[in-house]
């Protein structure tokens, strides 16, 4: 690799911006693409690049290889729960940056989190704003509290994290998507949420959940568009 090329995307990674590096398999040319910016170029390629950027894999296309680095993966969780200890541990062995959110400080301890997990003890409107939430983001919530969840399923509707799910059975999720309704929200847009959370394994202790819910998240950043 350039000297150039390195400090580029050396330059990218601290921004925590979506790039690929490009090289040319016969000519040994090479060259930055990012992910942010794939309109102009050659459809080929735009659609090598967010492919290779999707999956976290390289691959070659035609005379071309593709070498992906994407910024890291993030979970946003809402709510400082049993739930929450379990996937929290999950999460981050899977390679994501882990944020705990929940207002109430005594949920929101290291005691309960162990040393290294990011928290804040703010409102999660608030904390998902600043976090800014983008297509490597996962955002869950847990607290089964309205007036802790429902703040943060507004603000990851109005984000382009590339997962949302809530806890809670058919009938709650009901009375949520209803009360999101009146925020505004269509049927488009709260049929972006995973509620109830997880895949459908059966799971009823907090760990079970949690490895339904870390499954969910998996498949829809991982299975090709359009298989679920």
């Amino acid at each position: 690799m350039k000297r150039a090329t390195l400090q580029a995307l050396q330059a990218a990674r601290r921004a925590k911006r979506p790039v690929a590096l490009v090289a040319d398999l016969g000519g040994g040319r090479e060259q930055l693409v990012y992910g942010d910016a794939l309109d102009g170029l050659a459809p080929e390629l735009a659609e090598a690049v967010a492919e290779a950027l999707r999956t976290d894999r390289a691959r070659r296309d035609g005379d071309r290889f593709v070498q992906p680095y994407p910024p890291p993966l993030r979970l946003l969780v809402v709510g400082a729960v049993h739930v929450a200890q379990k996937l929290v541990p999950m999460a981050r062995a899977a390679d994501y940056d882990v944020t705990v959110i929940d207002p109430r400080p005594a949920f929101a301890s290291a005691a309960r989190f162990g040393e290294g997990v990011t928290l804040e003890a703010e409102w999660p409107d608030e904390v998902i704003e600043r976090l800014a939430p983008d297509a490597r983001t996962a955002i869950v919530t847990l607290t089964h509290d309205p007036k802790i969840d429902d703040p943060g399923l507004v603000a990851a509707l109005r984000s382009g994290a590339f997962y949302v799910g809530a806890l809670g059975s058919r009938k709650t999720h009901g009375k949520r998507c209803a009360r999101l309704r009146d925020e505004g929200f269509d049927d488009a847009a709260i049929a972006r949420i995973h509620g109830p959370v997880g895949l459908p394994l059966g799971g009823r202790s907090p760990a079970e959940i949690a490895i339904s819910v870390m499954a969910q998240i998996t498949q829809v950043l991982r299975a090709p568009r359009g298989d679920g």
